[in-house]
């Protein structure tokens, strides 16, 4: 937000030596102008579920990037290992997607009270057959680049089948995020109806947008319904409240 507001224009914090970024995907748009603001700072991007004690991979920025790359959450803290499982519990190979999977001294006993929802998430290590091992599956969806290093591309409740395609949300995000007017952006799928709506803070008129997304997205990819607002709501932690924008449009819908 700080950087999307233009804030830097007024005012720049010069004597900032150390940003660490997590809890949300840092933006390529948004990296770079403070990259540009702060050319001495170092730049770490974190990763991690609350449920890995808050943070458990790390990333520290030695390269540049530029539009349409993904920063990397590197990879784990000492005495953990993220393990990247497909749907059928193999590892994923280089460049495949798999779900985030953590073990190690990280990962916490499970939620207060609810064993349900315990047993779900914390769960056997399907790797290990020769003794009990809780590993905890995040929900989240990751792949190994040619580096070796961990990205982040969605969370598997994101990912959605659309007229024959798999799709994930986050990569209509970041496309519009792109956008030089855009300050933040959500797409929620309307399950029902099966239809893509897209949310978004910015100085562009939705027509225009939805123009500029035309030429850059697949027509399968594109939102059914583009809305604008003048703040994107968040949640007490600092997310995008995205189930409470899947309301709205189902309530108005």
């Amino acid at each position: 937000m700080i950087s999307a507001f233009g804030t830097f224009k007024t005012v720049k914090p010069e004597y900032l030596r150390t940003v660490a970024f997590g809890s949300e995907v840092f933006p390529i748009k948004q990296f770079n102008l403070w990259r540009e603001a702060l050319p001495e700072a170092t730049f770490t991007n974190l990763y991690g579920p609350t449920e890995a004690t808050g943070m458990c991979c790390y990333y520290r920025v030695d390269r540049e990037f530029g539009p349409g790359d993904v920063i990397p959450i590197g990879g784990p803290f000492r005495n953990t290992e993220i393990l990247l499982l497909k749907e059928d519990n193999t590892l994923a190979a280089t460049g495949e997607t798999g779900e985030i999977c953590v073990r190690g001294t990280s990962v916490t006993l499970g939620y207060y009270n609810n064993p349900e929802k315990t047993a779900e998430a914390f769960v056997q290590n399907p790797l290990n057959t020769a003794y009990p091992e809780i590993i905890y599956r995040t929900g989240d969806l990751a792949r190994r680049n040619g580096r070796g290093e961990l990205e982040f591309i969605s969370r598997k409740d994101y990912q959605i089948k659309h007229m024959g395609h798999r799709i994930e949300l986050g990569e209509i995000e970041a496309v519009v995020d792109l956008e030089d007017e855009i300050r933040s952006s959500c797409c929620i799928f309307d399950d029902a109806a099966k239809k893509i709506v897209l949310y978004y803070v910015g100085d562009v008129e939705k027509d225009e947008l939805s123009k500029r997304l035309r030429a850059g997205l697949p027509r399968y990819m594109l939102p059914h319904a583009v809305i604008q607002l003048d703040q994107m709501p968040f949640t007490p932690n600092g997310k995008i409240d995205r189930k409470l924008l899947k309301e709205r449009w189902i309530n108005a819908n």
